[in-house]
């Protein structure tokens, strides 16, 4: 288990203290939890857009469907199986892509750069 017994302390003036406070807020996420995050050297990314959910269950709706009709067809043989993995696989792609976009934190620098300062 990850054991946190070192306190870091600094200061800040109100206005820098507001804007952490709303861009942790913004990523759904603690202060020290966001802060966490630019320390590892990456960005974390603001919650997804409302319907962001909403598409998500589409696309994993149209997945389900295809998924049934290659079990259907798959029992008379009318579709060219090959093709319809492909599309299968590109769906899920996509998902995994929209997912990556909008909710994974993107790194800020790389590991081997020197941060200075």
């Amino acid at each position: 288990m990850l054991k946190r017994n070192i306190q870091i302390l600094f200061r800040v003036n109100d206005e820098e203290h507001e804007l952490l406070k709303r861009n942790a807020k913004k990523c759904g996420l603690s202060v020290a939890r966001y802060l966490r995050f630019l320390i590892q050297g990456y960005v974390p990314k603001e919650l997804p857009p409302a319907d962001y959910h909403g598409m998500i269950r589409q696309l994993q709706a149209i997945g389900n469907s295809m998924n049934q009709i290659a079990a259907r067809a798959n029992k008379t043989g009318f579709y060219l199986k090959e093709e319809y993995a492909k599309n299968a696989q590109e769906l899920k792609a996509a998902i995994l892509d929209i997912q990556k976009a909008i909710l994974l934190p993107e790194k800020t620098h790389g590991d081997d750069e020197d941060m200075g300062g």
